[in-house]
C-alpha cells in the first residue's frame, strides 16, 4: 500500500533550545485512519503543523503523498485539510455564511461554491441549522461545522488535532460517524491526535505513541496490546513510597515487567492468578496497603502506560475547551 505520509529523522528545535521533535520516523498508509497519541507536550501538534506546512522542521524530511512539505508546500496544501484545536469559524455569522467564506478562501469556482456548501452542511448533519448564528450552536455542532469546512475541498488527507475534545460522548460519536462515512465515500486518509483512548481503539487502523518528541511504539491496536504479552495486574495503593515493594515484585517468578505511576502499579505477568498471591505477600511484608486489585488482559491503556510512562489524561484540556465553547455560546 502506498504511503500518504512519510517522515524520516524529523527534528524540530524551538528558540531557546526546546526540542519538540527528536528524530521522528513514521509511515501512514493511504486511505487509512491513523491515530497519534501521547502525553501533553510530547510533540503531537508540532508534528501535525509540520505536515500541514505551517512549521518548518529543523532537520529531517517529511512527505505527503510523495511531496516534500518544505520544498513543495503549495502542492501539499492543495491535497490536505486541517482542523486545529483552536476555534476556526466565525461565531457572529451563520453556518452557511462560514462555509461560503471558506469556499472563497479555498478558491472554489464561483459556480461550484453554493453546491459545495450545501453538500458540506448535509454531510455533517447541519442543514437544519444552516441559517443560525454559530454562537447559538452547541460545542459538537461547532466542531462539525469546522470539519465541514475542511471537507469542502474533498482532501486526499484530513488532519484533525483533537477533533472531539470537550464534547459529550454522543457528540463525539456523531462526528466519528460522519468522518467514517466521508472516508468510505471519498477514500480520504485521516490523521488525528486525541486524548480519548476509546477513539483510538474504535476507529484507527494504526496507532503511534509519541513521547518526548520520539515515536516509542507503533502498530495496530491488537499488535500493541499483544506486545505486552501475558496478563496485567493493577494495584491501587495508599502510598507513593514504594521502593521496597517494587524491588520485591520485580524479583518474583513470572513477573515480566513492573510499571509505576503515581500510586498505581502495573505488573505484567505470565499468569495473573498464579502470581497475584506472591505480589500481595510482598505488599504485606513491605507494609503497603492495597486499596484495589484487578487482573486483565493487556489493554491499549496499559500499552500507553508502559511506553509513555504515564496515563493518557484529558481532564484539564477538556475543562479548558468546554469553558471556551461556553464563552462562545454566551457571545
Amino acid at each position: 500500500m502506498s504511503s500518504a505520509v512519510t517522515v524520516r529523522n524529523l527534528v524540530k528545535v524551538y528558540e531557546g533550545g526546546v526540542k519538540a521533535l527528536n528524530g521522528i520516523n513514521l509511515d501512514v498508509d493511504q486511505g487509512s485512519i491513523f491515530s497519534l497519541i501521547g502525553p501533553n507536550g510530547a510533540g503531537k501538534t508540532t508534528l501535525m503543523r509540520i505536515l500541514t506546512t505551517q512549521f518548518k522542521p529543523t532537520s529531517g524530511e517529511a512527505y505527503v503523498f510523495g511531496l516534500n512539505v518544505v520544498k513543495h508546500g503549495d502542492q501539499v496544501r492543495k491535497l490536505i485539510s486541517y482542523v486545529p484545536q483552536e476555534i476556526s469559524v466565525w461565531t457572529d455569522v451563520s453556518g452557511y455564511e462560514n462555509l461560503l467564506i471558506y469556499a472563497k478562501i479555498y478558491r472554489l469556482p464561483s459556480s461550484e461554491r453554493r453546491k459545495a456548501v450545501e453538500e458540506a452542511l448535509e454531510n455533517m448533519g447541519l442543514t437544519e441549522f444552516r441559517n443560525s448564528l454559530v454562537n447559538t450552536y452547541s460545542g459538537g455542532m461547532i466542531r462539525r461545522l469546522e470539519i465541514a469546512s475542511a471537507l469542502m475541498t474533498k482532501p486526499k488527507i484530513l488532519f484533525l488535532d483533537e477533533p472531539t475534545i470537550g464534547l459529550d460522548p454522543s457528540a463525539r460519536k456523531a462526528i466519528w460517524e460522519k468522518l467514517i462515512s466521508f472516508k468510505k465515500d471519498y477514500g480520504v486518509t485521516v490523521f488525528f491526535n486525541t486524548h480519548y483512548m476509546d477513539e483510538t481503539e474504535h476507529y484507527s487502523d494504526e496507532v503511534a505513541i509519541i513521547n518526548r518528541g520520539a515515536i516509542v511504539k507503533s502498530g495496530t491496536v491488537k499488535e500493541l496490546e499483544q506486545s505486552l504479552g501475558g496478563e496485567v495486574i493493577h494495584l491501587n495503593l495508599n502510598t507513593s513510597s514504594l521502593k521496597g515493594l517494587l524491588k520485591r515484585v520485580r524479583e518474583l517468578n513470572g513477573v515480566r515487567e513492573v510499571v509505576f505511576n503515581d500510586s498505581e502499579i502495573m505488573v505484567i505477568v505470565n499468569d495473573a492468578e498464579t502470581t497475584l498471591p506472591s505480589i500481595m505477600e510482598a505488599a504485606r511484608v513491605e507494609e503497603v496497603a492495597v486499596k484495589r486489585v484487578s487482573m486483565t488482559k493487556p489493554s491499549l491503556d496499559d500499552v500507553f502506560l508502559k511506553y509513555a510512562g504515564a496515563k493518557l489524561e484529558s481532564g484539564g484540556r477538556v475543562v479548558e475547551v468546554k469553558q471556551l465553547r461556553g464563552a462562545i455560546k454566551r457571545g
